[in-house]
């Protein structure tokens, strides 16, 4: 079937991220030396896996970028990220002064929800992702959910942040799409308060959570203790979830048209933590820090910080973004349509 791409959603590759692995600027440390500050927007609530990927990034960036500026993380969080990104391309400076991470899912919402998310992600610059996301759902060991499916049979009450975040779209996009019966309770502020409400047992579980942030957040919970991992929801199997007897998610798909919907949904773990600077960026700018970045990813000193906090690292580049994010942006409308469909709740 041949695959029309709109020249709206086209996305690409802009001179600055080609020219990440050449030459930097003569005088580089001019155009961030001097005591410059540099904000890390963080389109996410404080103590969660985003922000810790964030600060931790935050904290080693400046060593690889010439001139070594300030750091000063920020969360603006709201909305799954599109608070953040409407700030980005409406009141963020464009003199390179500003980077920021977001959730995926905020990256596609122009796509799925044109009328709600009026940016324009072709014109933002990608500098990377830090890692590919394992996600998973997960169910207190006194629910009746015990495995996947019994989540076809029994009621699991999950709690959920709003509907763009994975905690409440991928639970209703199950319900829809496979017919499990979760019970979404929607309206979290992050994952911090929805970990709290399965301890307290307001709900029984979760679903479209990173796995290293249950690792950060509940180090016990991920080796099976309290819950149990009752699938995962990746493109391919995740060792530690695998171990403890997590099924895929893609065990259940029964016809290919499910397959193509919920795979939209995989897909954007390949890019599961991205960094963007905003449109209009001084390309010199873009080149050193998706450089920095992807330095500071690669450090000895980050991935020392990274396994302390046991936060996941497997970055891409920012090339390997917009080239994930090109693929799902030239997916049919019919596709689309689909998509849309099973987030919208009965």
């Amino acid at each position: 079937m041949q695959v029309l791409v709109s020249k709206k959603y086209t996305i690409g590759l802009t001179m600055a991220a080609l020219s990440v692995a050449l030459a930097m600027p003569a005088k580089a440390a001019d155009f961030y030396g001097g005591g410059k500050n540099v904000e890390l927007t963080i389109g996410a609530n404080p103590g969660g896996g985003y922000d810790s990927y964030a600060r931790l990034t935050a904290r080693y960036i400046a060593d690889h970028i010439p001139g070594k500026p300030t750091i000063i993380p920020r969360n603006r969080p709201g909305a799954g990220s599109r608070k953040a990104l409407n700030w980005f391309f409406d009141a963020a400076p464009r003199d390179g002064s500003v980077f920021g991470a977001f959730y995926p899912s905020a990256l596609v919402d122009p796509l799925i929800r044109p009328k709600r998310s009026k940016y324009d992600v072709t014109k933002l610059n990608f500098l990377g992702s830090v890692n590919k996301t394992a996600r998973q759902c997960i169910a207190r060991k006194d629910a009746k959910v015990q495995k996947f499916e019994d989540v076809f049979k029994h009621t699991l009450t999950i709690g959920a942040t709003a509907r763009g975040g994975s905690t409440r779209d991928y639970a209703i996009m199950m319900n829809n799409v496979l017919g499990t019966k979760f019970k979404v309770i929607s309206g979290y502020k992050g994952s911090k308060g929805i970990l709290l409400s399965i301890e307290r047992g307001e709900t029984q579980g979760l679903c479209g959570y990173a796995w290293s942030s249950l690792k950060k957040a509940k180090p016990n919970w991920a080796k099976g203790d309290f819950i149990n991992v009752i699938v995962q929801t990746n493109l391919s199997r995740h060792a530690e979830m695998s171990k403890l007897g997590a099924p895929m998610l893609q065990d259940y798909i029964k016809d290919p048209k499910q397959k193509q919907i919920v795979e939209f949904f995989l897909k954007q773990h390949e890019f599961g933590r991205p960094y963007v600077m905003p449109p209009g960026s001084p390309k010199n700018a873009v080149a050193i820090m998706a450089k920095a970045i992807q330095d500071t990813w690669k450090s000895q000193a980050f991935l020392k910080g990274a396994e302390k906090a046991r936060l996941d690292v497997n970055p891409i580049s920012g090339k390997e973004v917009q080239g994930l994010l090109t693929e799902l942006f030239s997916l049919p409308k019919s596709v689309v349509k689909q998509v849309v469909d099973s987030t919208k709740s009965n």
